[in-house]
């Protein structure tokens, strides 16, 4: 098995960002299926094809598969390949409603699969990838473009066909119609004369005044598959002659398997097919799962020792506290994440100045449907690999690597997921497939690995507990004159893409703290790296998921510090930044007028805190009101405000914000991974506890278009629901949270 180290990504080369359609025939990425018209977005080619491998190697052979966007089916149904994987964020909806408004046919009539790995589909700054909230804004231009010059190629195949000028054409509805004449042609019936005309590279776009599907509440595709048990997620996978295979890892992260002490009782019980030692790992195959399941965890094994103590690897006394406490004892200075104006004169001649310290816990990414993978090898020398993932082409090579075979000899298929929160990166010891891949070589069958719901919550790669250090200097009228922050830790961007973005300073680790609106002349934010043991992640919203809830919440202790209301505050750090302060209004407005409390509903002191975010392009407002019950937090109600530039779908926006809002506070009430001797103490739901139902608030969205660019949406409504919640808890009790989760803390003063 490969060395699960972080990936040097330089072999996949960074593609240029798409600036046009072309018949991809006359560049070999054309394909015919079935008289359909194919046509995928152009992607320039000089780069990608001098690389030797990654990436700009695993370019289809030509009649070997379809790198292509659309087929136009003689039923008039069109099959779009997504560069993106549908997790539940309905990016399959989007898509159909951004290239059938273009293309003319109606979204109902899209059929939409992921694409298979190929440079055809590097959309996102020239990678591919679903995550980041990246997908819908960064291919809404090129889909636009790609059903623009599809419908304008229609058209010309339609004048040939009806010997009319093109001018005379109209579309309607997946049919070009010429009026004059009262005649009309399905787009099925045109597909194969348009195949073999050249596109055009500068096809008008549809003004946006006219739209029809895009910002329009669109169902979405998947609804009646989900509803009705059809969709077939990952779990549900199955190939002939398939083994399955059930895993038990270390408890100690980075021990590994010495002894079988029993192998040979486990190899007689029922249906156990093999049993097998795996990097960090014991696994047994059997004729089912259960059987499998049952099987290894009867598998006794004798296990190395990891080191005594320290937080170098996951020693034996490595836990949360001693993990935090040295996030906290750092002295590195570390690197500038931000310098504005004179902060240390500021400091100098402040009236006040107020200091604290914030910090949040590991989390797990808890989706609904744990990890699977199946393997099989091909009689051609092809690897057949069924894997949940975000970046197609990255599995593609690393299964490459790990089975010994070049990329091309390696079939992705990347199955819906059942939620992922950016839990399907590519996380070495955390991915399932290399498992798979090393069962299915050892027995000469299709392998199955299915993780138990206990295995990913061990092996699960986690948010990486978080510290930030703030001081904030103020002048005698109480408003911010200078702040500094120092943040201590690890981002994911940097532990496992630091070959690609080389930036000194993780912005994963302190986005969300840098680049705030806030009219705060004089800042020194700095950033110190200490690299956590244990596997870290990438989560919803990544380092705005804990930093957002840091600084906002400070910066109420800056308002309190001043005597200052915290939304007058806010009104006035953020005069000159009126898409803002829109914003700010706005959820003001939504929530019926700012009232801070504490108020009584109902005979129950409640109060309300305020919070502003900027993730992934997109702004956020958020409104929270909580009251306390039996020392607990509750909220009852969250506003949030987003405006994410523009819009395609406002159903799925509001969805979108409504999940990330609960997310959001399930987070800050509740979750937590706590590490204690070496080993994570949360084995599945009962102990990694998340909002039950009847926690779940009322929650009311206002979308904003201020005609900025497009931002994310997936992300962006979660960031202002911690620290919403943690000032409202301030305002009501006086007690300032500085710790999540909020369940730890025992709360009064009501």
């Amino acid at each position: 098995m490969n060395a699960h180290s972080p990936l040097d990504l330089d072999a996949a080369t960074l593609l240029p960002t798409p600036d046009g359609v072309s018949n991809l025939s006359r560049r070999r990425f054309l394909g015919v299926a079935a008289g359909a018209l194919v046509l995928g977005v152009a992607l320039p080619t000089g780069k990608a094809a001098a690389q030797a491998e990654g990436a700009g190697a695993i370019a289809p052979k030509p009649g070997t598969r379809v790198p292509a966007f659309l087929e136009i089916r003689a039923d008039g149904m069109v099959k779009l390949l997504s560069p993106f994987i549908e997790g539940g964020q309905g990016i399959n909806t989007a898509l159909a409603q951004i290239v059938g408004e273009e293309l003319d046919v109606t979204p109902e009539r899209f059929m939409v699969e992921c694409a298979p790995p190929g440079p055809d589909y590097a959309l996102v700054n020239g990678l591919r990838l679903t995550g980041g909230s990246f997908s819908t804004r960064s291919s809404y231009a090129a889909m636009r473009r790609l059903g623009a010059t599809a419908r304008e190629m229609l058209i010309r195949a339609a004048a040939a066909k009806l010997k009319v000028q093109d001018g005379e054409l109209t579309t309607e509805d997946g049919k070009v119609v010429h009026a004059a004449s009262g005649r009309s042609i399905g787009y099925g019936e045109l597909a194969g004369e348009a195949l073999l005309l050249q596109p055009k590279e500068d096809v008008p776009l549809r003004d946006p005044k006219t739209f029809r599907y895009i910002r329009q509440p669109v169902a979405r595709l998947d609804v009646r598959d989900k509803s009705t048990g059809r969709a077939v997620y990952a779990i549900d996978q199955k190939v002939e002659g398939m083994l399955y295979a059930a895993v038990q890892h270390a408890a100690v992260f980075g021990t590994e398997p010495k002894a079988l002490l029993n192998e040979a009782d486990v190899k007689a019980m029922p249906g156990v097919h093999s049993v097998h030692r795996l990097p960090g790992a014991i696994a047994v195959t059997a004729d089912t799962w259960w059987r499998a399941r049952k099987a290894v965890g009867a598998l006794k094994a004798d296990w190395s020792a990891p080191a005594a103590r320290g937080v170098d690897t996951v020693s034996a006394a490595f836990s949360s506290e001693t993990m935090l406490a040295a996030l906290k004892a750092s002295s590195d200075p570390g690197l500038p994440s931000e310098t504005e104006g004179d902060s240390d004169a500021a400091f100098a001649k402040a009236a006040k100045i107020i200091e604290a310290d914030y910090d949040a816990p590991y989390f797990a990414h808890a989706q609904l449907e744990p990890p699977s993978s199946i393997a099989r090898f091909n009689a051609d020398g092809t690897l057949d690999l069924w894997v949940q993932n975000q970046m197609p082409e990255l599995f593609q090579m690393i299964a490459g690597q790990t089975a010994g075979l070049t990329p091309d000899k390696v079939k992705i298929h990347s199955p819906l997921l059942g939620g992922f929160f950016g839990r399907h990166f590519m996380y070495g010891p955390a991915n399932p497939f290399p498992q798979a891949i090393l069962l299915a070589k050892a027995t000469g069958r299709p392998v199955k690995v299915l993780w138990s719901r206990e295995e990913e919550f061990l092996n699960d790669a986690v948010r990486p507990l978080s510290f930030s250090r703030f001081r904030a200097a103020l002048d005698g009228a109480g408003n911010p004159t200078a702040l500094d922050v120092r943040t201590v830790g690890e981002g994911p961007i940097g532990r496992w893409f630091g070959s690609i973005f080389k930036a000194p300073v993780d912005s994963s680790a302190v986005e969300g703290i840098v680049e705030k609106p806030y009219a705060i002349p004089n800042r020194k934010m700095a950033f110190a790296k200490l690299p956590h043991p244990v596997t870290i992640a990438f989560w919803r919203s990544v380092g705005h998921s804990m930093n957002d809830f840091f600084y906002e919440s400070f910066l109420d202790e800056i308002a309190a510090a001043g005597n200052n209301d915290p939304y007058a505050l806010r009104l006035v750090l953020l005069k000159d930044k009126p898409r803002h302060l829109t914003l700010l209004k706005t959820v003001a407005e939504l929530s019926g007028g700012w009232t801070r409390g504490p108020y009584e509903v109902d005979g129950v002191k409640r109060a309300r805190g305020v919070a502003m975010a900027s993730p992934f392009g997109s702004e956020t407002a958020t409104i929270a009101e909580a009251s306390v019950e039996d020392g607990a937090a509750r909220v009852h109600r969250l506003w949030i405000a987003i405006d994410p530039g523009s819009i395609v779908n406002p159903a799925i926006v509001k969805a979108q914000v409504e999940s990330a809002a609960a997310l959001g506070l399930s987070s800050a009430l509740f979750e937590q991974v706590v590490y204690k001797d070496g080993v994570r103490q949360q084995k599945n739901y009962d102990s990694y506890k998340i909002l039950a139902r009847d926690h779940m608030p009322e929650v009311h969205v206002a979308i904003v278009e201020s005609g900025a660019p497009m931002g994310g949406i997936g992300e962006p409504g979660l960031p202002g629901v911690p620290p919403a919640v943690a000032n409202a808890l301030a305002a009501l009790t006086g007690e300032r949270i500085r710790s999540l989760p909020i369940a730890k803390a025992k709360l009064s003063g009501v």
